[in-house]
């Protein structure tokens, strides 16, 4: 199951996301609106959710979250992006990474 998250996930919610691969919650984030799009197989399709409800893709990253360490894991195919100067999997720019962080952890963390 995918949410669209504005507010911070509840207990149900994030077990829900977590049916899906267990250990970690694939996600993406746009990070001028500071929300985000989670649960699922794919970055791809939470990427479907943020842009079906007005996302720009050029704000929208591909994350990992690890609610048992608590971490940010910031590779996704999605973030493969000459334009944006990013041609990795990995997003490169620390000020994006820094956003996403963030809004990751303000809208998932410590639950």
């Amino acid at each position: 199951m995918i949410y669209l998250l504005r507010d911070h996930a509840t207990k149900e919610q994030m077990n829900e996301m977590l049916a899906t691969l267990n250990s970690y919650i694939k996600l993406a984030v746009d990070i001028e609106k500071g929300i985000l799009a989670a649960g699922g197989e794919l970055h791809a399709d939470c990427e479907a959710v943020l842009l079906e409800n007005g996302s720009r893709q050029v704000d929208i990253w591909g994350a990992d979250w690890y609610p048992l360490t608590q971490e940010v894991g910031y590779e996704s195919l999605i973030n493969i992006r000459p334009r944006q100067n990013n041609r990795s999997m990995e997003i490169q720019d620390p000020v994006i990474r820094t956003r996403v962080a963030q809004i990751v952890e303000q809208l998932l963390g410590n639950l």
